[in-house]
């Protein structure tokens, strides 16, 4: 989780010491603990800044009921270290959020990284000063930090959309945020419930507090495919196993399509006969990961034909779970748009929640939102749904919205906000022309804003750009830019690859359509991790072209 979502802008006072450092992380998550790491080994002096309490990015903030990652936990890893690997054990195959935040904490412990850690602090602005060559850096509480390089490890999705609906302030009951989740659990015994919003993260959450709620309605406006998710327990023998493949695992996740261990290996779908391809489906589907969406067949992101077909598989799958219900297939099978080109969810009998009598589903493409009244959620056609609880799960201002929400300004006092507003631009989502030594993980147009198993490539971009600067230190350079040109090169290399796809013409966070105004722009590189690595290492083979150090 970022430090910055919904920091203040605060000035700088004059009068006010700088405390001075090589490197200032912001962001104590999967990204950020690493990066921490990373510059530590290289000698540099380096700080991180968090809002929370404690390390963990997202896995700090969404402890909603029913968090948990959909990589498997034997992938879903730090690669630096194999002592590491194989000292913690996950209990299944997919952990939930208090394992994972567990688990980071082990991490943090065992290298030492708190001491390092400045906690409930965000980053509030951070404007770049030409003449020193060195970020002037602001926190909410006015505390002034210099630094020669801004490391943002600020999360994919951590900027919550919060204020999302009129009136919020007015409910008489409790409204919680799954990004915003309180530490204390939240009693829903009994209690009448709304849940907004049915991506993965609303997905869990319905299936979760299902059995304990007095009743449920639940609004959809987007439905989903989903896929069920398998979660075998984890013995010690078995991650034994898993250990043993540390090296194979490690290269092979940077290798595939999406940072997993498996890829498209069934081969060209024209290759196979209607009954061969329902095999490759059937037995994907049957392994309970996301390997059906990432492992099965790449031309369904480019062939409306395949498209149509596999997902007329997942529509039947779910049908038949929904037990044919008319009203209800209509409501929760997605018919306009297809199958992968949305977010895909695991989910543990989230459909046959729908089939509960305490359950009542509110058709938002019909009757939309329109606000929040004292007494519960107030619809287009003047209904009020009357509830005690509302659970929003309406999502992020991804990718770039971490960083948007900091004063940041380049060059010239350009500002990153202002330019993201207009057109959402990065080169390799490493850096952003015109703000020298920023350096950025998780934002726009790499692999890592959506399309990856995150710890991948997290790492590799850590590594990558703290492969750069020591090149840059070695060279006795103090700052690195990349070049109007190159991140031209690769605005236009990102587009011309996504245009090739049905991801572009669909509506989707992907895409930025959940934010009002937000430029509309993949945000996510789409032409694969492994590309995109190989791409990435031949730059640091040749001496990082398109990156001018001085």
């Amino acid at each position: 989780m970022n430090t910055t979502a919904l920091a203040p802008s605060v000035a700088t006072p004059a009068s006010t010491p700088a405390t001075q450092y090589d490197a200032v992380v912001i962001g104590a998550g999967v990204a950020g603990l690493y990066h921490l790491h990373r510059l530590r080994e290289m000698g540099m002096t380096v700080r991180a800044y968090d809002a929370a309490s404690g390390v963990g990015g997202t896995w700090y903030w969404n402890r909603y009921p029913g968090a948990r990652f959909d990589s498997q936990a034997e992938i879903y890893q730090y690669w630096f270290s194999e002592e590491l690997y194989k000292s913690w054990q996950p209990s299944e195959r997919f952990p939930a959020q208090p394992e994972t935040e567990r688990w980071l904490n082990y991490v943090a412990d065992k290298l030492d990284l708190k001491k390092d850690i400045q906690f409930n602090t965000r980053i509030a602005s951070a404007h770049y000063d030409e003449a020193q060559n060195r970020w002037n850096i602001t926190t909410s509480q006015g505390e002034h930090i210099q630094a020669q390089f801004l490391i943002a490890c600020c999360g994919m999705l951590s900027a919550p959309l919060s204020d999302r609906f009129p009136g919020q302030a007015n409910f008489k009951g409790q409204i919680y945020h799954t990004g915003l989740w309180p530490k204390t659990p939240v009693d829903f015994k009994g209690k009448r419930v709304a849940v907004i919003g049915t991506g993965a993260t609303g997905i869990q959450v319905i299936q979760t507090i299902a059995p304990e709620v007095g009743s449920l309605k639940i609004f959809v406006r987007t439905p989903q495919y989903v896929i069920p998710m398998k979660n075998p327990k984890y013995s010690a023998e078995d991650w034994a196993q898993w250990g043993a493949q540390f090296h194979q695992l490690k290269k092979r996740v940077r290798e595939t399509f999406a940072g997993f261990d498996f890829d498209f290996d069934a081969g060209p779908w024209a290759d196979k006969t209607p009954a061969e391809r329902t095999a490759v489906l059937e037995k994907l589907w049957e392994d309970g990961s996301l390997a059906l969406w990432l492992a099965s067949f790449p031309e369904m992101f480019f062939d409306e034909q395949v498209s149509e077909e596999v997902s007329q598989f997942v529509r039947g799958k779910m049908r038949e779970r929904l037990q044919h219900d008319p009203d209800l297939c209509k409501l929760l099978i997605p018919t306009d748009y297809g199958f992968g080109t949305h977010r895909v969810p695991l989910e543990n009998k989230y459909l046959e929640v729908y089939l509960q009598p305490n359950v009542e589903t509110v058709d938002c493409k019909q009757t939309p939102i329109e606000r929040i009244v004292p007494e519960g959620i107030q619809t287009a056609d003047g209904q009020v749904h009357e509830v005690d609880i509302i659970v929003m799960a309406v999502g992020f201002d991804a990718s770039s919205g971490a960083l948007s929400r900091i004063d940041i300004r380049g060059r010239d006092g350009r500002s990153l906000k202002d330019q993201w507003s207009k057109e959402i631009r990065t080169a390799m989502g490493l850096q952003v022309h015109g703000y020298p030594n920023l350096f950025t993980t998780g934002a726009p147009l790499a692999p890592s804003a959506a399309l990856c198993n995150m710890t991948t490539c997290l790492q590799q971009q850590v590594d990558w750009i703290s492969d750069c600067i020591a090149h840059a230190r070695q060279q006795g350079k103090t700052v690195v830019e990349a070049t109007q040109a190159f991140e031209d090169a690769w605005v236009e290399h990102h587009d011309e690859t996504a245009a090739k796809t049905l991801v572009v013409k669909t509506d989707s966070w992907y895409m930025g359509s959940n934010v009002d105004g937000k430029p509309r722009r993949l945000l996510s590189y789409i032409g694969g991790v492994g590309n995109y690595h190989a791409k990435c290492d031949e730059l640091a083979r040749t001496g990082y072209p398109g990156f001018d150090m001085r």
